[in-house]
């Protein structure tokens, strides 16, 4: 248990200031303290932690693994305390920043819809929104909340589920003129397949053929870094994909896509989730707002 004569999170905020700042003396100008009280509290800090937290030269500041841990976790929680201080003074209304995380065809087709009307029902809270198909680190990234579709691996997180997709195996119209469409699994074999640069946890196609479930892989022509570019190398002919419908849905309406193999399809799905980090402390509000939001508001359909 901490000593009550150590403010740790005056501690910390010293720290942040100091990496922020990029140095010593202009973080002790920020803090009202002297140079050498900062060089004291900072020698202090890393005796009792144990571990070396700066590489200090006569030029430059520069963080150690453990320093550079040290300060994503200090940095989210005195961003913690000024948002528990906010909600307190205000009567806990949803307000602060919130940083948000979604992969892009998730987030182009139903996460950015609904940033307006979000908006408008909590117009005191300021949004960063990161489209990107690369998994992150919600520490690291100091995101308050992020869109995950497919399983999920780290257990420490929260998670409200948003709804699932359907999978479907996709060809270009263009390519199915060259190659012809494929009537039964075992026709895999002689056509181009889409496959993942990445380690993914099913290793082929589940098809059900003859009430039994199997899996089929057609040779691979070439390997995505995320279904974006698979979806991408899909349109342009190359080979078959298999995806998500949500992610495909409209190619598919709008007759760039043809879904192939749909009488073999077993009906599994994706599931999309949101995840934040969570614990003892109660949720801030502006995090729980906007999940309560999406939640409500993002409903996937049974052909989505």
């Amino acid at each position: 248990m901490a000593r009550l004569d150590i403010n740790r999170a005056a501690e910390m905020e010293v720290f942040v200031r100091i990496v922020d700042l990029g140095g010593f003396t202009a973080a002790a100008h920020a803090c009202g303290l002297t140079p050498s009280g900062v060089s004291k509290l900072v020698s202090r800090l890393e005796a009792r932690l144990g571990a070396r937290l700066l590489n200090r030269t006569t030029r430059r500041l520069t963080l150690t693994p453990e320093g550079q841990a040290f300060y994503a976790r200090a940095a989210r929680i005195l961003g913690e305390i000024d948002e528990a201080e906010r909600e307190a003074a205000a009567g806990a209304a949803p307000r602060g920043h919130l940083r948000i995380n979604s992969n892009i065809p998730f987030g182009m087709r139903f996460l950015m819809p609904l940033i307006p009307d979000f908006s408008a029902c909590h117009p005191d809270i300021t949004l960063d929104i990161i489209l990107s198909d690369t998994v992150i680190d919600l520490l690291e990234e100091r995101a308050d909340v992020a869109i995950r579709i497919g399983p999920l691996r780290d257990s420490s997180l929260m998670i409200r589920k948003l709804g699932s997709s359907r999978m479907v195996v996709v060809a270009s119209p263009a390519y199915l003129e060259r190659h012809g469409m494929p009537d039964r699994p075992a026709d895999l074999a002689s056509h181009k397949g889409i496959g993942w640069t990445f380690p993914r946890t099913i290793g082929g196609w589940p098809l059900q053929l003859d009430g039994t479930n199997e899996e089929r892989l057609p040779p691979t022509i070439a390997r995505a870094s995320d279904g974006d570019v698979a979806r991408m190398l899909a349109l342009g002919g190359i080979g078959l994909a298999r995806l998500a419908r949500f992610h495909v849905g409209p190619d598919i309406e709008a007759g760039l896509l043809v879904p192939v193999l749909e009488r073999y399809n077993p009906g599994d799905r994706e599931d999309i989730h949101a995840v934040y980090l969570g614990g003892a402390s109660p949720l801030p509000a502006r995090v729980r707002a906007f999940v309560d939001f999406v939640a409500a508001h993002c409903t996937l359909s049974d052909d989505a």
